[in-house]
């Protein structure tokens, strides 16, 4: 982008003028569209803060500072992702987490894998689905616990291990190439893919699409898939649904599979919709629950 600095006018000044009176550093009065002498104070101030060099122009680097500082929890849609979400929503959500007893980490405002967990555990803890998607039900039960967390110190604690099982050594210990044959199935595959490499950076379990080499016979197969007429015959077939004995399946095909010259095996998703959420919001839960649900499978 081309840098915004003092006596430029037009709406991406007032765009920025916007984001720093979201975050203190600009009265609204302020908001003028000019890139004024109050704006250059307000946005040395801000770099002040972010450890930034003071600046006087908005430049690609700013900017995405910016950006990241004026998300408030509840703007967007969080979840465990390479690159990993951060900003200042991330870190309201440490801090929630914190206060109610879930998250003991540093709070870094960078959604990691301990970031997950914690989210998982108080979804869990009130009933929700425990998939580590910060999304409309869980800032709404954030919400309704708000006198609870809200301007109160995190409790302490040690440390605490993820729990899960792809925290173990299963993501570097077997190789599994993941693929999809219709948009929706690739679309799990590839986030299955994204969420393994952010939990670990060694993970050997990935997409298809993200193969830089056609995989061989070293790696397992796992075919996602949308219609049971996709699934090639004498491969195991596992169905998704019920996702609470889906391990246990997948640890049965497993076994089957491995047999085989070239192992691998299928998974039948229950549609391209998760309850009442969207698409992307459906390929992400069944991601995070089917890569659980392999890992654990996996898990000796």
């Amino acid at each position: 982008m081309e840098p915004i600095k003092r006596n430029d006018t037009g709406a991406a000044v007032e765009d920025v003028q916007q984001r720093l009176c979201r975050i203190g550093h600009l009265d609204e009065a302020a908001v003028t569209g000019v890139f004024d002498e109050a704006t250059v104070r307000a946005l040395a101030a801000f770099c002040l803060e972010s450890s930034l060099p003071v600046s006087e122009e908005v430049t690609d680097k700013v900017w995405a500072a910016l950006v990241d500082a004026s998300y408030n929890l509840g703007d967007r849609t969080l979840y465990l992702r390479m690159p990993y979400f951060h900003g200042h929503d991330v870190l309201e959500l440490q801090q929630a987490l914190g206060a109610l007893g879930f998250f003991h980490g540093g709070q870094d405002a960078i959604f990691g894998a301990f970031t997950e967990e914690a989210l998982r555990r108080f979804q869990l803890n009130l009933g929700l689905p425990s998939d580590g998607i910060a999304g409309a039900y869980t800032y709404a039960a954030l919400r309704n616990l708000a006198h609870s967390w809200v301007g109160k110190e995190a409790t302490h604690g040690d440390t605490r291990h993820l729990g899960f099982a792809r925290a173990a050594d299963v993501l570097e210990g077997h190789a599994v190439c993941l693929f999809g044959t219709d948009e929706f199935s690739r679309s799990v595959a590839s986030r299955m893919s994204n969420l393994s490499l952010a939990t670990n950076p060694a993970s050997k379990i990935i997409s298809a699409d993200s193969l830089s080499v056609a995989p061989d016979a070293s790696m397992m197969l796992v075919h996602v898939l949308l219609s049971a007429e996709e699934a090639e015959v004498g491969v195991p077939l596992v169905s998704y649904e019920d996702e609470d004995t889906l391990a246990l399946r997948l640890e049965s095909a497993i076994d089957v599979a491995q047999d085989a010259s070239w192992p691998r095996l299928s998974v039948l998703l229950p549609g391209a919709m998760w309850l009442e959420a969207g698409p992307e919001r459906s390929a992400q839960h069944y991601a995070i629950t089917l890569l659980d649900a392999l890992c654990a499978a996996l898990q000796e």
